[in-house]
């Protein structure tokens, strides 16, 4: 590489995040329809992990094995969304290449706008979960491990399928080529 061209910095991380903010109220209706079936992924892993705490018998490995199909089908869901979105931002994305964007930015931009749909349905899936699993068996007698096993876990592992989900889009969209993107009509 000549010395004279010297590679641009990523910008700051706030503006990733903005253009993560802008990319979800656009597409406001599906990433919330994203984030619901995330958070009923996560609440149902939530419900059973409580169970659990509490000691609540039942044939367990059917569901668990239920649970785990439905968040499989939870990061499905994120990565369709992500790949519906890296294909109507193609003009988005040339224009930010064009402008100097590396390929580090725009992969952060879209791992960042899944976790802000993935994050807020895990969260509220955690909590949904717990709170119907107290409800049903009533307080239980650990409350540090109540809180690890029903709400903690839960939580992250609604995070990291998320974060699994939005790799592929997010790879996808930041080896675009800029005049590829430029030239695609959607």
């Amino acid at each position: 590489m000549n010395s004279a061209i010297r590679r641009q910095p990523d910008p700051p991380l706030r503006i990733a995040a903005a253009h993560a903010w802008s990319g979800v109220r656009v597409r406001l209706v599906r990433q919330i329809a994203t984030s619901f079936g995330v958070l009923l992924g996560v609440a149902f892993f939530a419900y059973l992990q409580a169970l659990r705490v509490a000691g609540e018998s039942g044939d367990q490995a059917k569901l668990r094995l239920l649970a785990f199909f439905s968040l499989l089908l939870c990061s499905v869901g994120v990565a369709n969304s992500m790949f519906m979105g890296v294909v109507e931002r193609y003009r988005e994305i040339g224009t930010l290449k064009c402008l100097g964007a590396t390929d580090r930015f725009i992969a952060t931009v879209f791992v960042l706008e899944a976790l802000l749909v993935g994050g807020l349905g895990s969260l509220v899936g955690a909590l949904f979960g717990a709170g119907v699993a107290l409800l049903w068996t009533g307080a239980p007698e650990s409350s540090a491990g109540f809180l690890i096993h029903a709400i903690v876990l839960p939580f992250g592992v609604g995070l990291g399928l998320t974060l699994a989900a939005a790799v592929a889009p997010a790879i996808v969209a930041a080896r675009m080529q800029a005049n590829d993107a430029l030239r695609v009509e959607v």
